[in-house]
């Protein structure tokens, strides 16, 4: 099986990689190894000014590396300019700041002197999706690497230039070769890796279903890992709302990355007393959304990655009307050449219905009208998922209710969930365990030493 990267917008391959050979896997475990001792030895300042290198010709080639962002998954050229800077920035924020986030701790104890302090594992291998090919890498490679790990990266089979391009930016940015290696592994090739005691830990972002399989592995095998799976965030609009504001964001926190995001806003709770209002009001700003090349400024969604995710999302909205859902806006294929889909929004939507308790990966907003906001803290956490939501409210008490009562690893007011690096990304129950970003994310690669002195 070849990495093949097909243009969501016209339906052409852009490229091939076939998978790397045995012998190409064990060349670069033995180098990986060889230097992680090197690396881990390696100075704080001088990681750093690497670091530093890396994000400036990320910022240097900025429409070039979006542009291959857009042509491998589809995300709108505007996006993925957003998604390099980020990386740029990030980057840029660990290489100033990784020392003091793993500075030793000193801490009182019977002993003289005693503490723990934060030394790299090794290798560490990541799995990684699509959905961000170069945001999801970044996000693991930045902290691990400043805390002097090396990493390996298996990307996911359609984004391989993507995974080439990082892999090139290291090596051109004056990292030593072995610090960051991109191999194209099959699903055999990974398991055997995962094994491999040369590799010290793993993190996957990713499936529910891969990240079971991949924990399992992991634990067999008694490794730390690292999960950031699936979500089903709640946006819940509460009876103090400002919905000139709160409209508009909600199209942004279904839409973004062309819907296809972890941490998208999918369910859109909204208080009975506001629902006409909210769902109005959302429902135009969903119809005008303009769908199209994702090159073009215009476009503000670009189409889904290939046509199974099509397929699918269009599945389960045609189930959902099957068993009582009334569209509102969108809810048809589009015809022609691109994996498009429209902004679409569901009401009435039956619990025991595919878009009522499964994940919708793409522009497909589904909204629940509830009594009170107690009963939209109730369903929010009436999901298998955990891993962020918002609440728009300009009532304090209200923005506070939601943050203490909602069930997920990150709670957003009057804000879409987003990432940042100086905030800890994670989620709970099936989105997931583990940390990334901050300190808490890059401490979890790293072994917390106690050091106790009599």
């Amino acid at each position: 099986m070849a990495f093949t990267a097909i243009n969501p917008a016209t339906e052409e391959v852009i490229a091939e990689y076939p998978l790397n050979t045995p012998e190409e896997i064990e060349a670069a475990m033995v180098l990986s190894a060889k230097t992680a001792k090197s690396w881990r030895e390696t100075p704080f300042k001088d990681r750093g000014e690497l670091m530093t290198r890396a994000a400036q010709l990320l910022e240097d080639e900025l429409d070039a590396t979006a542009a291959l962002l857009t042509s491998e998954m589809g995300k709108t050229f505007a996006q993925a300019k957003g998604e390099v800077l980020k990386c740029a920035k990030t980057m840029r924020y660990y290489a100033e700041h990784a020392e003091s986030l793993l500075s030793e701790e000193i801490i009182a104890s019977p002993a003289t002197h005693s503490g723990i302090r934060y030394e790299p594992l090794g290798t560490i291998l990541a799995v990684m999706p699509w959905n961000f090919a170069l945001w999801q890498a970044v996000r693991f490679a930045a902290p691990a690497m400043m805390a002097g790990n090396v990493g390996i990266l298996k990307h996911a089979h359609n984004v391989p230039g993507s995974a080439k391009y990082l892999e090139s930016l290291f090596i051109r940015a004056g990292f030593p070769t072995g610090v960051f290696i991109n191999l194209f592994l099959g699903h055999q090739a990974l398991a055997e890796l995962i094994a491999d005691d040369r590799v010290a830990a793993v993190t996957l972002t990713g499936s529910e279903g891969a990240g079971k399989i991949v924990g399992r592995q992991a634990g067999e095998n008694l490794k730390k890992c690292v999960l950031e799976l699936g979500g089903s965030d709640a946006f819940i609009v509460a009876s103090s709302a400002d919905m000139a504001a709160t409209i508009p964001m909600a199209v942004t926190g279904r839409i973004q990355n062309n819907g296809q995001s972890c941490i998208a806003a999918k369910r859109f709770i909204v208080v009975k007393e506001r629902a006409e209002e909210f769902i109005d009001g959302f429902t135009k700003a969903m119809s005008e959304v303009v769908v199209g090349d994702p090159m073009d400024p215009k476009t503000a969604l670009g189409p889904l990655v290939n046509a199974e995710q099509r397929e699918e999302l269009h599945a389960q909205v045609q189930d959902s009307v099957a068993k009582g859902a009334v569209i509102r806006t969108g809810g048809t294929m589009i015809e022609g050449r691109g994996y498009y889909y429209p902004a679409t929004v569901l009401t009435n939507v039956p619990r025991d219905s595919r878009a009522g308790c499964e994940e919708l990966f793409g522009p497909v907003a589904v909204v629940e009208v509830v009594e009170n906001l107690d009963e939209a803290i109730e369903l929010a956490n009436a999901t298998p998922w955990g891993l962020g939501g918002s609440v728009w409210a300009t009532d304090p008490s209200e923005i506070e209710r939601v943050v203490s009562g909602v069930e997920a690893g990150m709670i957003f007011a009057n804000a879409v969930v987003a990432s940042t690096p100086e905030l800890p990304f994670g989620g709970i129950k099936k989105s997931g365990y583990g940390r990334e970003l901050s300190a808490q994310g890059i401490r979890e690669f790293t072994n917390v030493k106690t050091f106790y002195i009599a």
